[in-house]
C-alpha cells in the first residue's frame, strides 16, 4: 500500500505527462469561467439602466452581449471537456500498462500469494476508480475553484462587504472538510481490501465449483461468502457514516452566502453605498458559485476514493521485483542441492536439511506422501521461492544468481494448473515460442499425445478459453506439456505434470515425451509410480526430509518407505 505521499507525487507525474494538454484543458475552463462572469454583470447592468430610464435599444445591446458571452461560455466547455476527456482516456490507458508491467514484474511466488481476488479488484475497479479521479475529479476540482475565486473576486469587486458576506459559509466547510479528510482515506482503505477479500472468494469458488459439488462444500462457501459479504458491508456503513456528516453540514453552509448577501446588500443599499444591480449582481455571483461548490464537496468524496485505490494500485509496485541476479552463466546441466531448509513465513520449515545431487541428463523422480513437500521442492528447484539456508545450484551456480529470463530459459517447471488463454490454440502454443512455425506447433502437439486438435474445426487457429472452446483438464494440460516441448529447456521440472489425465493418456503421453527428455536433466514429482519405475533415481521425501535415495529395484530391494508405497500402488 502507497504512503499518501507516493501517491500525490505519482498523481503529478501522471498529469505531468502531457502538462501542455493540461495547461490547455485549464486555460480553456479558465476562459470559461471569464466568460460566465459577463452574465451577472451585465444583468446588473440592465437593472441600473432601466432604473434610470434609459433605451429599449441601450438594453438590447447589453441583453446581445449577455447571449454572446452565454455562447461563448458553453462553446468554451464544450472544447474543455473534449479535451479533458482524450487527457483522462490517455491516462488511463498508461496508468492500466504501467500497472500490467509492474505485476508482470513481481516474483511469482508474490502474485500466488496475493491471491487472484485482490489482484483482480487491483486492476479492475481500483484502476477504474482512478481513471475516474484523473479524468474527472481533477480538472473538474482544479476549475471548479477557479471559478470560486473569479466568482468571489468579482462579488468583492462590486463591494467589500459583499465580499464578506459571501464568505460566511466557509469556516464551517473547511471544519467539516477537515474532519472528513482525517477519516476518509483508512476508511476507503479498508473498504478497498474487503472488496478485494470477498472477490478472491466468489472466484476460487467459482474455479472449484466441481471441488465444491463433490465434497458438498456448498454451505461452507455460503458461509464464507456470506461472511465476506457482512464485513463489505460493514466497511461501506463506514464510509455511509462519513458522508452522512460531511454532505448535510456542507450543503447547509452553501446556502448561507447568498442570504447574507442580500441582507448586508439591502442595508448598504438603504445606505445608497451600492446600487440594485450590483446587489444583483452580487447575489447571481454567489448563486453561480453554488453549482462549483457544490462540485468540488462532491468530488472531493470520489477523489478519497480515487486516491485510496490509487494507493493500492501503487503500492504493487512497491513490492521488490524479482532479483536481476549477478549475471552467471552455468557451466553444465547438473542440479545440486545442499543443506536446503525453507519454510513459509514464520513456522514450522516445509523443508529441512535437503541434500540432492542430479547428474546432467539423469531424470530423478521424487516420490512421497501428501504434504510432504515436494512441490515446495519443485519450486525451490526452479528458483521460485528463495531458500531459508542452503543452496541449490545449477552447473555449479546458485540458482538465485541467474538472471530470470535465463534462469527461465534454462529451467521450466510444469505443475498440475495449467491454464489456456484467451486466444487461438496457435497463440497459445507460441507464447513458449514465439518464432515457431505451424510445423512445429503441430509436432509438439503430437509428441504429446495430442491427437484431437486435427479434429478442431479451424485447427490452429480454432480460439480457445471464455465464449469460445473450452478445453477439457486433460487436453488443457497437453498443451502446456506441448509449450514445454517448444520451449526446450535445459532443466525440466514436472510437478505432477500428467496428473489430470487418464492413466492410459498419461502413460502415453509420458512415453511420448521420453525422446524429448532424453539427454536432459529431468526432476519428476511422481505422482503415479509408474513414472518413479521409469526413473534412473527414485528419493523418497517425507515430513520436509529425504529419508531413501536410489534406483526402483535398490529402494524394492531394500523394503523401506519406497517399497511400502510400491506395494500400496500396485495393491
Amino acid at each position: 500500500m502507497a504512503d499518501p505521499r507516493t501517491v500525490r507525487r505519482a498523481t503529478g507525474e501522471l498529469l505531468g505527462q502531457q502538462r501542455w494538454v493540461v495547461a490547455g484543458i485549464l486555460v480553456l475552463h479558465v476562459g470559461a469561467a471569464l466568460a460566465g462572469l459577463a452574465g451577472p454583470w451585465l444583468l446588473g447592468r440592465i437593472v441600473d439602466i432601466v432604473t434610470a430610464g434609459a433605451s429599449v435599444a441601450a438594453v438590447d445591446r447589453l441583453a446581445a452581449a449577455l447571449i454572446g458571452f452565454v455562447l461563448l461560455q458553453g462553446l468554451l466547455t464544450r472544447f474543455a471537456r473534449y479535451v479533458g476527456l482524450r487527457f483522462g482516456e490517455r491516462a488511463v490507458a498508461r496508468l492500466r500498462e504501467d500497472f500490467v508491467h509492474r505485476v508482470l514484474g513481481l516474483p511469482v511466488s508474490v502474485v500466488e500469494r496475493a491471491g487472484t481476488g485482490d489482484l483482480a479488484t487491483r486492476s479492475s475497479s481500483d484502476v477504474a476508480t482512478v481513471g475516474t479521479m484523473v479524468r474527472d475529479v481533477v480538472p473538474v476540482v482544479v476549475i471548479a475553484t477557479a471559478q470560486l475565486v473569479l466568482l468571489f473576486g468579482a462579488v468583492f469587486w462590486l463591494h467589500p462587504l459583499l465580499g464578506l458576506a459571501g464568505l460566511i459559509g466557509l469556516p464551517s466547510i473547511v471544519a467539516v472538510t477537515r474532519w472528513y479528510l482525517r477519516r476518509a482515506r483508512p476508511a476507503y482503505l479498508t473498504e478497498g481490501a474487503a472488496m478485494a477479500a470477498l472477490t478472491d472468494t466468489l472466484t476460487t469458488t467459482a474455479d472449484g465449483a466441481r471441488t465444491v459439488e463433490a465434497l458438498r462444500l456448498g454451505d461452507e462457501r455460503i458461509r464464507a461468502g456470506r461472511t465476506r459479504i457482512a464485513d463489505l458491508w460493514a466497511a461501506r456503513r463506514a464510509t455511509l457514516a462519513l458522508r452522512s456528516v460531511y454532505f448535510p453540514v456542507a450543503e447547509a453552509s452553501v446556502a448561507l452566502p447568498i442570504g447574507a448577501a442580500l441582507l448586508v446588500g439591502g442595508l448598504l443599499l438603504h445606505r445608497e453605498t451600492v446600487t440594485l444591480g450590483a446587489v444583483v449582481a452580487a447575489a447571481l455571483y454567489l448563486q453561480q458559485a453554488v453549482e462549483p461548490l457544490d462540485t468540488i464537496l462532491q468530488w472531493i468524496e470520489q477523489a478519497q476514493r480515487g486516491l485510496a485505490s490509487y494507493a493500492r494500485v501503487l503500492g504493487v509496485g512497491q513490492v521488490p521485483p524479482e532479483p536481476r541476479g549477478r549475471g552467471a552463466t552455468p557451466t553444465g546441466r547438473e542440479v545440486r542441492v545442499t543443506g536446503l531448509t525453507f519454510g513459509y513465513g514464520v513456522g514450522v520449515d516445509v523443508l529441512r536439511g535437503i541434500d540432492l545431487t542430479v547428474a546432467a541428463g539423469q531424470r530423478l523422480a521424487i516420490v512421497g506422501p501428501s504434504g510432504a513437500g515436494k512441490s515446495t521442492l519443485a519450486r525451490l528447484i526452479a528458483g521460485i521461492e528463495m531458500p531459508r539456508d542452503g543452496a541449490v545450484r545449477l552447473g555449479g551456480c546458485p540458482v538465485t544468481d541467474l538472471d530470470p529470463a535465463q534462469r527461465r530459459r534454462r529451467i521450466a517447471l510444469v505443475t498440475q494448473e495449467h491454464h489456456v488463454f484467451i486466444g487461438t490454440l496457435r497463440d497459445n502454443l507460441r507464447f513458449a515460442a514465439p518464432e515457431a512455425s505451424d510445423e512445429a506447433l503441430r509436432s509438439a502437439l503430437d509428441t504429446v499425445g495430442a491427437d484431437w486438435y486435427a479434429e478442431l474445426p479451424d485447427g490452429l487457429d480454432t480460439p480457445l478459453g471464455d465464449g469460445a472452446l473450452d478445453l477439457s483438464a486433460a487436453h488443457a494440460q497437453q498443451v502446456a506439456l506441448a509449450r514445454l516441448v517448444l520451449a526446450d529447456p535445459d532443466i525440466l521440472i514436472l510437478d505432477e505434470a500428467t496428473a489430470a489425465l487418464d492413466p492410459t493418456t498419461a502413460r502415453r503421453t509420458e512415453q511420448s515425451l521420453a525422446a524429448v527428455l532424453a539427454g536432459r536433466t529431468v526432476i519428476a514429482i511422481a505422482h503415479r509410480l509408474n513414472s518413479a519405475h521409469d526413473a534412473d533415481r527414485v528419493a523418497v521425501l517425507d515430513q520436509g526430509r529425504i529419508t531413501e535415495q536410489g534406483s526402483h529395484d535398490e529402494l524394492i530391494a531394500a523394503d523401506g518407505a519406497y517399497a511400502a508405497l510400491w506395494r500400496s500402488w500396485h495393491g
